[in-house]
């Protein structure tokens, strides 16, 4: 299992190994200085560094992306860790529609880091290229599997209306089971509040590559 996170990653797992060199957090306006500067292992205070230790071992970006704002919290980043740990590696619900859940959190919040890091898993878990071109054009994706079906509408709705009917919720639990659809419901919300984090430290995508969401779509 050690092993399979170390070769996964954890949670940014998709992004380049060049994400801190080639600018971890590209800033919205040019010029703009980072709101959370980069940290480095070498500045972490007593309090930081065992996570951050902890981190580096499994994370392809190092101590970037959310890392690098959650950080600032240590207390905060180890119990995140230790969250995402099993939201993405040991959850109930199958890799293809966890990251399905993701990809529906992302969309919604325009999230262009959680995007570009998710949309290479989505597809390596087996979602097909059309149902994540419906997802980021922002249309509900035509050709959907039942259980794919049910991830997009019960997250869709959870999310939106704050609330699921009851002919969704007793769909999700007849399809998923009572386990799945709590983990469903709890990879979800992690990742809009990773989106909010990343959103409040404006932390872009890499300088040197494309954002996926261009400016004025909506």
């Amino acid at each position: 299992m050690r092993q399979m996170l170390i070769a996964a990653g954890c949670l940014m797992a998709a992004m380049p190994l060049g994400w801190i060199a080639a600018n971890t957090a590209s800033s919205p306006a040019e010029g703009k200085q980072p709101r959370f500067p980069q940290l480095t292992l070498e500045q972490l205070s007593d309090q930081q560094r065992p996570v951050g230790e902890k981190i580096v071992k499994i994370s392809r970006v190092g101590l970037g992306g959310p890392y690098n704002v959650m950080l600032r919290s240590p207390v905060y980043a180890q119990r995140m860790y230790d969250l995402l740990d099993y939201l993405r590696w040991h959850t109930s619900v199958p890799t293809k529609l966890n990251e399905m859940a993701i990809l529906i959190v992302a969309r919604q919040w325009r999230s262009q880091v959680e995007w570009f890091a998710h949309a290479p898993l989505a597809k390596k878990a087996g979602l097909s290229d059309s149902i994540i071109a419906d997802l980021k054009s922002n249309r509900r994706p035509a050709g959907m599997s039942p259980d794919e079906e049910v991830v997009y509408d019960f997250v869709t709705e959870l999310t939106t209306k704050h609330a699921v009917s009851d002919e969704l919720f007793d769909r999700a639990r007849t399809l998923l089971g009572e386990q799945q659809v709590v983990d469903l419901t709890g990879v979800a919300g992690t990742y809009v509040g990773v989106a909010m984090i990343l959103a409040m430290a404006e932390q872009g995508v890499p300088a040197d590559k494309e954002p996926p969401f261009k400016e004025g779509e909506p």
